[in-house]
């Protein structure tokens, strides 16, 4: 098989999952990463539709159902907690609470992904510093590790991605921003809720609270809109945690005490709501996976899902060309560009949707859009 010794940037959701896939398909997965170890925290995602069945064929599934957040319904409040709005058959982070869908908090979703990559290589704290590829592999260089070759890197390193930069230019060049920013974070369950969600949107900003590890904890979302880009170092979180104090002050309901814990939490994500759209994910023996190459937003309900099956696909086409990237590659894009351009238009309807109707996001018409092959 050519191409054995693969390093993949990024071990969040989509870079373990394809590590899992490659070694189980006879590759070597080396997967480098930013943080000093898994990351905590994180807001809720889902897993649907093709992404159940790839983690059915992982062997995950039953496990993921076993650490779902089992949420009993949400309500909508106003600035002085008034009940607004209620319901026990929906939820608007997790939809319809009788599907099949999986609802999980993302730090339970890579523990459980990384527990089924036996044999992967794992460098933490460190990151990619450079790259030059040519016919025989791509030397890497690395923060703090010392420079190594590998046969094909996979940028699976979001939003933000190092890989993507390196390879095809600035992020300038393909983000979409979609007008909002989003801070999350936990708290205690200073509220006494019990598998339930309280939203609250005010005059600047709003969000929402869930209640998360058997009603311990809060998983707090506070968010803003902003018509122009907003200019922040992404990898300053106490530019973000100012950002969000400042642009939220004055929000009703008990987010001001929210915000109070904010200030401490270890665990505090920011970002902007964006997507990337790029016309390839490939350039030579380099290409790019999940919101790293197609990042859909949060509002789309489906980055987890196309992180997944983007992870099976790129490693089943590996092995379906025994390691020939050029028609892998080209395999990959084939089989998921109509499946991501399906739920990239879906978080522009969906935001339409929140913004004039307030209605709960809606992915029931892309979830089933795409069959897995057999690799």
């Amino acid at each position: 098989m050519d191409n054995r010794r693969i390093l993949i940037s990024g071990a969040g959701v989509a870079g373990p999952a394809l590590a899992h896939w490659l070694t189980r398909h006879g590759f070597e997965a080396t997967v480098v990463e930013r943080a000093p170890g898994p990351r905590p925290g994180g807001h809720p995602v889902d897993v649907r539709g093709p992404a159940l069945e790839v983690a059915g064929r992982m062997g995950i599934l039953d496990e993921l159902r076993r650490r779902r957040t089992d949420m009993r319904g949400m309500s909508v409040v106003d600035a002085d907690g008034t009940e607004l709005y209620r319901s026990t058959e929906h939820t608007i982070s997790g939809g319809d609470l009788d599907s099949p869908d999986v609802e999980i908090l993302r730090d339970d979703l890579c523990a459980v992904i990384a527990s089924v990559t036996e044999g992967t290589e794992y460098l933490y704290d460190d990151s990619i510093a450079g790259m030059t590829q040519d016919g025989a592999g791509v030397r890497v260089t690395f923060e703090r590790s010392a420079p190594r070759t590998f046969d094909l890197v996979v940028g699976a390193d979001g939003l933000h991605s190092t890989v993507r930069r390196l390879a095809f230019g600035p992020e300038a060049d393909f983000i979409h921003h979609l007008g909002t920013y989003l801070g999350v974070f936990t708290t205690p369950n200073f509220l006494g809720l019990d598998r339930w969600q309280v939203w609250h949107r005010g005059e600047t900003g709003g969000g929402c609270v869930m209640t998360a590890r058997d009603n311990t904890e809060l998983r707090v979302y506070a968010g803003f809109e902003s018509a122009e880009p907003v200019a922040y170092d992404h990898r300053d979180t106490a530019a973000h945690k100012r950002l969000i104090t400042e642009r939220l002050a004055g929000t009703g309901w008990e987010f001001p005490r929210a915000l109070e814990y904010m200030a401490g939490a270890e665990d505090f994500h920011f970002d902007a709501m964006a997507q990337i759209r790029m016309d390839r994910w490939s350039d030579g023996r380099v290409t790019l996976l999940g919101d790293a190459g197609y990042c859909g937003s949060p509002l789309s309900g489906q980055g987890t899902s196309m992180a997944m099956v983007g992870a099976y696909v790129l490693a089943g086409e590996l092995k379906a060309a025994g390691g020939d990237h050029h028609r892998a590659f080209a395999a990959y894009e084939a089989e998921l560009r109509d499946y991501v351009a399906a739920n990239q238009e879906l978080a522009l309807t969906n935001r339409e949707r929140m913004e004039t109707e307030g209605a709960v996001p809606d992915v029931a018409e892309v979830v089933e859009a795409l069959k897995l092959k057999d690799y």
